[in-house]
């Protein structure tokens, strides 16, 4: 079984998992996955706290699989060994908790998922670079240049689109239905080019932290915990 939840914020969102908020997982196995739809936030710094609860995700009876959102230190994300991962790039970060880089795409159950983390941050005037913000947040031409490779690859045709932010028609939405004050950004005008141009199933993304099905393609997610297939 795959699973999909938005944001955990290391350890302050990561509640979600316990026994009894997230029953069904008596019944998983490592073979099933839960999927975090960035912000992840378990690898901010090598403390105590951080190691503790990223040991607890892990001993979890399924394996978590998530993509970057803004808010985590890729300088610590980036260290981690790039793997070949059910037919993507991928950083191993325990043996049942993996990072799903950009611009992949990876199989699961017979499954295609193309995965694009990265946001830009609203309080990066808050943020000090290299502590608490890192410029990696937003993607480089190279992990651009990577997602049209694999898309191509696979002749624009996924079942899921798992990113952080989201295309800016769907931004439109968030702000008339929320009275959200977002920013238009570079990425949000590129998930715009992938939405028009894949063929998919569904598309998941988090960062607005709100759970809402916005069009009959496209789902916000934060705290909710939804089977996806």
């Amino acid at each position: 079984m795959i699973f999909i939840t938005g944001d955990t914020h290391g350890e302050i969102d990561i509640r979600k998992f316990n026994s009894r908020n997230f029953s069904e997982q008596k019944n998983l196995t490592k073979s099933d996955f839960m999927i975090i739809a960035g912000d992840f936030g378990l690898l901010w710094d090598t403390s105590n706290e951080c190691k503790y609860w990223l040991n607890w995700l892990s001993e979890k009876n399924f394996t978590t699989l998530f993509i970057d959102g803004n808010h985590e230190n890729f300088e610590l994300l980036n260290s981690y060994p790039v793997i070949n991962w059910n037919g993507g790039e991928a950083h191993k970060i325990t043996d049942s908790v993996v990072h799903l880089m950009r611009g992949q795409v990876f199989v699961l159950e017979g499954y295609k998922f193309f995965t694009f983390g990265g946001a830009k941050s609203s309080d990066i005037e808050f943020r000090k670079e290299g502590i608490t913000w890192w410029k990696e947040e937003m993607p480089n031409q190279e992990e651009y240049d990577e997602e049209v490779k694999n898309l191509k690859f696979n002749d624009w045709k996924v079942d899921y689109v798992i990113t952080h932010t989201c295309p800016i028609e769907i931004q439109e939405i968030l702000k008339e239905r929320f009275n959200k004050n977002l920013e238009f950004t570079e990425l949000n005008r590129y998930l715009s080019k992938i939405d028009l141009k894949t063929t998919y199933k569904h598309w998941y993304f988090g960062h607005n932290h709100l759970d809402e099905n916005l069009t009959d393609k496209h789902t916000i997610i934060y705290n909710n915990i939804i089977r996806i297939n």
